[in-house]
């Protein structure tokens, strides 16, 4: 069991928790199982006195977008805010675009982030538009401002944006907590390689809500 301290510190940061992350979309990005986190993510939010949500949001014409000739997890050139081409996913006004049946609207959350509306950039984690980490979305100087410690992240994927933004989280000083029943991730090989990751850095990783308690008494 892990104390997170006074609810009055704590975050709780859903990581693109949309459809095109799921199996309901099976032409987008599916992650096994990913249709399945909203409970947890929500119990985990019960835990935090601030909610973070955060959304891809991308252009049908991105120059990432995979074809037969660039195909999925091949290397794009020529765009330094760009790594590897991908499906088309997240395109506003799209199912794929929706968070997850049971998820708050987005005019809930205390803070939210849009994240890759340019058609050259195509950033991992919430906390930066760029891969360079040097323009950031704001997330991380709202929860400074709100005087957050301790932030519970899950969402999608465990092994791509997940698990960036928690890396950003961390570096920017706050104590950070990756959800496992909260997130899925794309593969097996890829998901041990990020918990490993995270762990090394000072990430706690549990396996869900029930590992974690919240101590008032902490100030």
């Amino acid at each position: 069991m892990y104390s997170i301290g006074s609810r009055k510190t704590v975050a709780a940061f859903d990581v693109d928790a949309q459809k095109c992350f799921t199996p309901l979309c099976p032409d987008e990005l599916p992650v096994p199982d990913g249709h399945k986190i909203s409970r947890e993510l929500n119990r985990q939010a019960d835990l935090a006195r601030v909610r973070i949500g955060s959304k891809d949001a991308h252009p049908a014409n991105a120059v990432w977008v995979a074809t037969q000739e660039n195909p999925q997890l091949s290397p794009v050139y020529g765009h330094k805010n760009v790594d590897l081409h991908w499906n088309r996913h997240a395109v506003p006004g799209t199912e794929g675009f929706e968070l997850l049946d049971d998820l708050p609207d987005v005019t809930d959350y205390d803070f939210f982030v849009w994240k890759g509306v340019e058609t050259d950039i195509h950033p991992y984690g919430a906390c930066f538009h760029d891969l360079e980490e040097k323009l950031s979305t704001g997330v991380i100087e709202f929860l400074k401002n709100q005087e957050i410690y301790t932030i519970l992240v899950g969402g999608l994927a465990l092994d791509y944006c997940v698990k960036t933004t928690a890396l950003q989280l961390q570096r920017a000083g706050f104590q950070v907590y990756v959800n496992r029943a909260a997130s899925r991730g794309l593969a097996e090989n890829s998901v041990t390689e990020a918990i490993a990751e995270l762990a090394s850095t000072g990430v706690i990783v549990v396996n869900g809500t029930d590992e974690l308690f919240i101590d008032d008494s902490v100030c």
